[in-house]
């Protein structure tokens, strides 16, 4: 008896570690969408990066410099997708793990540590929050907001 409830355990043990190194379909889909956003931004693609925005998508980043307070500015997704688009010298390559995906129904949210290089030199680091909306279409991103540093990065 004591054999078949150990071989229980080991079975879902087993199942519960390939389930958490395969990302479920949604999950896979979210990951897909933001993957899909920095590579037309890396290839200065700006109908790619358009194509995963919901209608009316909002940004906005927590600005922070030393001895002020932390401010909460607003970006224009408009200018973001011109300026992917207008060419650029250096390549525009954020590099981002996903840390987590929680989804419910048709609202995602991810949390992806990130560094930012201008071509191959380092410019910031920090931590993207994206809310995405599952939309007749797919996912699509409704809002990121991010924190940006020169130093204590991962």
């Amino acid at each position: 008896m004591l054999k078949r409830y150990t071989m229980l355990a080991a079975a879902l043990g087993a199942a519960a570690t390939a389930q958490a190194q395969t990302p479920a379909p949604e999950t896979a889909a979210v990951q897909a969408t933001i993957t899909r956003f920095f590579a037309g931004m890396r290839a200065g693609d700006s109908t790619m990066v358009r194509s995963t925005l919901a209608p009316g998508a909002v940004f906005h980043v927590l600005a922070t410099r030393p001895g002020q307070p932390v401010r909460l500015l607003p970006e224009s997704p408009s200018d973001f997708v011109k300026a992917v688009g207008t060419p650029h010298k250096e390549v525009w390559d954020e590099r981002i793990t996903f840390e987590r995906v929680l989804i419910d129904a048709n609202l995602a949210s991810v949390w992806t540590p990130y560094e930012f290089y201008l071509g191959n030199t380092f410019s910031h680091c920090g931590y993207n929050s994206f809310q995405l909306v599952k939309l007749a279409e797919g996912w699509r991103i409704a809002h990121i907001i991010d924190t940006r540093r020169k130093e204590k990065c991962k």
